[in-house]
Formats: structure tokens, sequence, C-alpha cells
């Protein structure tokens, strides 16, 4: 079927591309409207990242036919697509942080005077101007990026990409590093490019956000592209079962996430909290945690969980009120590690793995004092630990020896579950444990924290999906401008009693 004229800024129609043996993508397709925001789903291995690839130029398709604003479209770079009105903004933001701003707007394409030389005043003041566009705080356009925040950075990259006069935006990932507030932004800096006529394509992981953000939706699985959706004609649970290939009612059944709904289960106390001072986050925070218990910190951004949480961890030490965990005293991370405590934080790639070690290396960090002695490490004892756990909690990599940076994010948290499961750790913190992971891997990593907390292990768990939260705990404590001003348990965990509370919209 032929294009009408005008009718899509984008069609890929019949992509397929294979690497040897392997088909990444099978008569896939994707339709962009102008002026419009498309999401796009899939588990990790469906074929988005490999399909964006090929859009950029830098793969090359084997079969199939792409259109970009009315002509035959076969670049053969990314450069070559910024150029010609595609810009990819990657999940790993690609840009010169120890640059400024605005030599990473100009970079390859400086403006000089008639005498040749750079004309900064000049650039300043163009890159002042764009970035005004997108957002209304003052940002200093002369210092080194890396003194900014990710949303800052993501901004850049995204009038860069502006300013090669873009027609369509592909947004890999933006929100998986970003915080509730940061997310925010983005999704009105999105809206205004949307105003501008500037279509975008939009990879996202979370489907709450995919439904806030998003005009339509396309569905890719094992390759191939499944359905694509209206937003105001579809509802997440169609969006997950169209992804993972399973029938709606299974999905409904199985319900937003994989917990169980959970009762007390009368565990001993192992941890206390009690009015808990640190800072202007926290204020006065007070909780505890049973032996087999999942514990719910619930709160709006700036609440204070993340912040209790690293009390907790012994990362940040309380001006005021104590800690009791197991009758051990935890003044740093390392005695809180060897007290029983494990942590996944809430950035898993800057806090939690270190990238350029091996699978094997990152999963037995904490454990390396017990496997060594006079500083020589038992390496046939760390290789049978490793692959226990690799097998244990599925974790999908061609060998330990593998670099973890090369593996999905939901791999990534399973490595890091898997470090504090074999230090047979008594309480594990979870920091958004299920952040810019898929459908499928989100699930696997909730069955693992349930199968924790049936097995004795207290967990404590922070989410901004309270989803998670509802299902997953079975007390739930809400934090509100650094107090702990309720608590919920059992039967008495309804959603909308919490959201209320959280806003301050209803008494505790």
């Amino acid at each position: 079927m032929d294009i009408e004229p005008n009718k899509f800024l984008l069609s890929m129609k019949d992509i397929s591309k294979s690497f040897g043996n392997f088909s990444a993508l099978k008569d896939a397709y994707i339709e962009v409207n102008r002026s419009e925001i498309m999401g796009l789903v899939g588990e990790n291995g469906a074929g988005k990242s490999t399909l964006i690839k090929i859009l950029n130029g830098a793969y090359s398709l084997d079969n199939g036919e792409i259109i970009f604003d009315n002509n035959l479209w076969n670049v053969k770079s990314p450069q070559e697509a910024q150029r010609l009105g595609i810009s990819t903004i990657f999940q790993e933001i690609n840009l010169s942080t120890y640059l400024s701003i605005t030599e990473n707007i100009f970079l390859g394409r400086e403006i000089k005077n008639r005498f040749g030389f750079l004309n900064w005043k000049l650039m300043h003041n163009e890159t002042e101007k764009l970035i005004s566009s997108f957002i209304n705080e003052e940002i200093d356009v002369k210092i080194p990026l890396e003194l900014y925040s990710t949303a800052i950075k993501q901004m850049v990259a995204i009038a860069r990409a502006i300013s090669f006069q873009a027609k369509l935006v592909v947004m890999d990932e933006p929100t998986s590093s970003l915080d509730e507030k940061e997310v925010k932004i983005l999704f009105e800096i999105m809206k205004k490019l949307k105003n501008n006529d500037v279509s975008v394509l939009f990879i996202c992981h979370n489907i709450d956000e995919i439904m806030y953000a998003c005009d339509r939706v396309t569905i890719m699985r094992d390759g191939k592209t499944v359905d694509v959706k209206y937003k105001n004609k579809t509802t997440k649970l169609e969006i997950v079962s169209g992804m993972l290939g399973r029938d709606l009612e299974d999905v409904k059944k199985m319900g937003a996430t994989a917990f169980n709904k959970r009762v007390n289960n009368n565990g001993v106390n192992i941890l206390s909290a009690n009015k808990l001072k640190y800072g202007k986050k926290v204020k006065n925070v007070s909780f505890d945690v049973n032996s087999g218990d999942i514990v719910g910190l619930a709160g709006l951004l700036g609440s204070g969980r993340t912040e209790s949480a690293r009390l907790i961890f012994g990362v940040d030490k309380p001006e005021r009120g104590t800690i009791k965990f197991m009758d051990k005293k935890i003044n740093n991370p390392l005695s809180a590690i060897k007290a029983g405590i494990g942590f996944c934080p809430e950035d898993r790639k800057i806090e939690g793995i270190i990238p350029s070690l091996s699978v094997k290396d990152n999963l037995t960090l904490a454990l390396l004092p017990r496997l060594s002695k006079a500083g020589i490490i038992d390496t046939k004892k760390q290789d049978i630990i490793v692959q226990k756990y690799i097998n244990e909690v599925g974790i999908k990599c061609v060998s330990p020896e593998q670099p973890i940076k090369e593996l999905s994010g939901g791999n990534q948290q399973k490595v890091i579950l898997a470090r504090w499961m074999c230090m047979n750790s008594k309480l594990l913190i979870l920091d958004e444990p299920t952040r810019g992971i898929d459908v499928g891997a989100k699930v696997e990593i909730q069955k693992i924290i349930l199968m924790l907390a049936e097995n004795g292990l207290g967990v404590l768990m922070i989410s901004s999906e309270l989803e998670e939260i509802i299902e997953g705990a079975n007390k739930v404590f809400v934090l509100r401008n650094g107090h702990s001003v309720s608590k919920y348990e059992d039967q008495n965990i309804i959603e909308s009693d919490i959201i209320k509370v959280m806003a301050g919209a209803q008494n505790e």
C-alpha cells in the first residue's frame, strides 16, 4: 500500500534484519504522524533498538522500505540522519560533559566572525535563546555540562537536536535516570516539541509514562510489530498483554505486578528506626521491619524516602533519632553489610554496579573479603557461587566474565540482588527496584523479591510506582515533607487512602 502524501512523517514498512542466523526483525513496521508523540514498547529483545538503529543509519536493513517526509530514506550514519531531520537521543547521553552547553550545541559547526575568530557572544546568545524555549530555569551556558543534572543534560541533547531543524526526535529510554520532577519537565518539553510541529518517537519500559505522554503506541514482540494502539482507546493491561504475548484475561489475573496480596507474617522485629532526622529532607521519620516483611515507604518526590533508606545503610548518619538493627550498631555501609543489610540503590548504573567489571566481579563484590585469604581470592569457590546465583535468579549473560555494562537493565538488577543473596543478608533495602526495566524482567524481579520475603528476609522497598507498594507490601509507611505521617497494614492498604495522605489531602 502506497503512503498518501503528507499523511505520515515517517513510515517504516516490512523491515527485516538478520545478524548471521539470528533474525532480529521480521517484517516490522511503524508509522509516525506529523506533530505526534508515538510510543514504542516491547520486552528486551523485541527489536526496538535494531529498528531505531536502522532508522538512524547505524545499521543497514535487509528488506523493507522507509519513507521520511515524503522521500525515500536511505541514510548511512546517525550524522547524516541528523542533518536530514532525524535526531536520536540515546539512554547514555552522547555529549561532551567537560565542554560547556554552548560548545555542545555548536560542536562541529561553530560560528565565526568576519575575522575568522569564534563568535562566542553570538553562540552564547543563540544557545540561551534555544534553552529558554524549553525550560523556565536560569541556565549558565558557559560552564561545563558535567556540573548539571541528568535532566539538564537531556534537555541540552534535545536542544542540539532541534538546532539541526529536526522534524523527528527519537528518545531511547530518556526517563530511566530521572526523578519524578525531572520526568515531568521532560514531558513538558515533549509537548512543546509537538506543538512546534516536531514529532517524537518515545521508547520506554514504563507503561504508565507511555499512557501519559503518547498519542499512540506501537507494540513489538520477537522482532515483529504486533499492534498499534491509540492511547484513549486502550488500557495498560492490553499493552502488557501484547508485549508478553499472553491472553488479556491471564494478564488481568496477574494484576499490575507479580506480587500476591500479602498479610503480616508475625516475623520477629529486625529493624526499628525511631524519630530520625537528617538535613532538610528527613525531619521525623519512624518505621519498623520484621523478618519476612515487605515494608513500603510511600511518598511524593522530596518526602524523604531515599534519604531515610541511606540512613539505614549507614551512608549518612542521623543527627537525631535511633536505628536498631538486630542489636547491631550501624556506623557506615561496611558495618551495615557486616551486620546483614543489603542495598540496591535508586541509580544502579552510578551507584549499584561497576560497569567495566564482569558479572562475576559485580556479583561477588561484597563477598570478596569472605572469599579471600591472605589477599588471595578462592576463584574456584567464587565461580561455584556465581554460577549458582546466575541460575537461581535467571541472569541472562554470555558468561560470568561478560562485562555487566553489556547486560540489560533487568539483568543488571538481578546481579545486584544476587550480590546480597549470596551474603545471606537479613534486610534488603530496595530503592526503585524495577525502574527502567521491561515488563517481563520486572515480573521476574518482583517474584524474586517475594520469594526472598517468604524465606524470611526483611525487605524495605521504595517505589514511585505505587502499584508495587500496594500489591507487594504488607506494611506501608507514608512519608510527607520529611515526616512519617501514617501507617497501613494488610487489608487497610488502600491506594486511594494512601494517595490522599501522600498529597496532604486527608488527615492521617
